[in-house]
């Protein structure tokens, strides 16, 4: 087949889960032989306006980034102009788009209409939006920042309506998108994410890593790596650290991960005398996030809301690490079948402390108990979670819907 996929990500620097999944289709599909495109945006870290990454052919057009009306525009003369190049080449079986903004230039082309169009539904695109932007003060500021949000609901609600199938990851998106959209339940097909179990695996050695990483050696160490804003429920996490450190004078917590919360996440901890159990890696590349998932005693998911599936949280489970999360969205999905009492109940920083408190008393009392949980935590994803599970009903389809 030839495959076409719409993003507003790029392949070539996995950053995040939208990144990551993008990326694992994208390369596996065509490892097993389709002629795999991406169109995207052209980032301001790209040197080029295409690249192969992985066999895979990627595409990008030019975007103005100065306001919103210049983005919406740029990629709606764009996009399409760099569509109509590849398609010189012939029409596509499938195009699978992953974001709004460039699936909705798709399908106000003329090329829509020759090939079957599926989305990809990672979240709720105005959402997203929603919680990470706050809602400014000054009217006229307001205004603006609403007619954003009603746009971007319009354009996802557009290309929701125009597409043939939905792919979301987890059933809590599914329930959101009928809830905001009103789509179709036959519609939608639930795929959940993967996780590479070769390289997501339990080390040989995890005092070794740690002594390697920097990590302390003499007590507990708790790990979290997500994007840094309001949503993700890390000032909720600090805060509950000074619960914690009550119970646990040594203990670390470590946060992986950059984002516009930086600054202030750092302030709360040096104002909560929290630097000597808390600590910042920033942005940890591929290569090194199986080791320190892999070196933690427990990952925390803290999420306040909008969680549409949680990689991080199944890479976690593959190294062998046990993941204590809130009970928002998929996160549900993914750890109640592998053991209720990983699930905190509310993600109020009390909440979370004495989660924590309770599994960290495991870790010291019974180191049995705690090594069996590990070896759970590893069959359970490789028995449930694989990119070659989620690859093949993926491929299966689009075998179904190509022309």
């Amino acid at each position: 087949m030839r495959i076409l996929f719409l993003a507003d990500v790029s392949i070539e620097r996995v950053i995040g889960g939208a990144e990551r999944v993008l990326h694992e289709q994208a390369t596996r599909l065509a490892q097993r032989g389709h002629q795999v495109y991406v169109l995207t945006r052209l980032l301001p870290e790209h040197e080029s306006k295409s690249k192969v990454i992985g066999k895979v052919h990627e595409w990008r057009y030019s975007v103005d980034y100065k306001n919103a009306i210049t983005l919406l525009f740029s990629t709606r003369v764009n996009a399409p102009f760099v569509l109509s190049q590849l398609l010189q080449e012939g029409v596509f079986n499938v195009v699978n788009g992953h974001q709004p903004f460039t699936s909705w230039a798709f399908l106000c082309t003329p090329f829509a209409q020759k090939m079957p169009f599926i989305y990809t539904c990672h979240s709720l695109a105005f959402e997203e939006f929603l919680s990470r932007n706050p809602q400014p003060v000054q009217l006229v500021k307001m205004l603006l920042y609403r007619l954003k949000m009603i746009a971007l609901r319009r354009m996802e609600k557009d290309v929701l309506m125009r597409s043939h199938h939905i792919i979301t990851l987890s059933e809590y998106t599914q329930k959101k998108l009928q809830a905001a959209h009103n789509i179709s339940e036959h519609k939608i097909n639930i795929i959940p994410g993967g996780v590479d179990t070769d390289r997501f695996r339990p080390l040989s050695d995890r005092y070794e890593t740690r002594r390697n990483l920097g990590l302390p050696l003499d007590r507990p160490v708790i790990i979290t790596v997500r994007n840094l804003v309001s949503r993700m429920g890390l000032e909720n996490l600090i805060a509950a650290t000074g619960e914690i450190k009550k119970a646990f004078p040594e203990f670390s917590l470590i946060i992986g991960g950059t984002g516009p919360l930086k600054d202030t996440l750092e302030e709360m901890v040096t104002r909560l005398n929290l630097s000597k159990h808390v600590s910042f890696l920033g942005f940890i590349p591929e290569d090194k996030l199986p080791l320190y998932l892999g070196a933690a005693d427990y990952f925390i998911l803290p999420t306040i809301n909008l969680e549409g599936f949680g990689l991080v949280t199944v890479e976690a489970l593959a190294c062998g690490t046990p993941v204590l999360g809130t009970s928002i969205g998929g996160t549900v999905e993914i750890l109640t079948p592998l053991d209720e009492r990983l699930l905190i109940p509310s993600p109020a920083s009390e909440s979370i402390a004495a989660a924590i408190i309770d599994h960290m008393r495991l870790w010291t009392r019974d180191q049995t108990a705690y090594l069996k949980l590990r070896e759970r935590c590893r069959h359970y994803v490789e028995e449930r979670y694989s990119w070659e599970v989620n690859i093949e009903k993926t491929e299966e389809l689009f075998f179904r819907m190509a022309r």
